[in-house]
């Protein structure tokens, strides 16, 4: 399952009101580190099917990244029951991103 755009329109009904947990990649289209980060989070949407995982791009959809505080990007949110359960800054290794996931699954 490859990762999947969302913007403001559409982020309580694809995130907050999933049945899965969900890792938020709020990300720009002119930030090296998020273009960096999009393959890992490609590999890992794939291998891992028990977790959503979508973008947000901050530049279209100021709303939600507003809403949860994202300072910097990218900025990686995990969501579980619509909460948000973890949060994480910079562009990770796999590992750390999958141990997140885990930790919440």
């Amino acid at each position: 399952m490859a990762t999947q755009a969302v913007n403001d329109g559409n982020f309580d009904s694809e995130v907050l009101k999933s049945d899965q947990v969900v890792l938020v990649d709020f990300w720009a289209e002119w930030c090296g580190p998020c273009r960096a980060l999009g393959p890992k989070l490609e590999e890992l949407s794939n291998e891992m099917t028990s977790v959503k995982i979508v973008k947000v791009n901050v530049d279209e959809s100021p709303e939600a990244p507003a809403k949860y505080g994202v300072r910097g990007i990218p900025t990686m949110i995990l969501f579980k029951n619509g909460e948000q359960v973890d949060q994480v800054v910079g562009n990770q290794p796999i590992e750390n991103i999958k141990a997140i996931i885990e930790k919440h699954s």
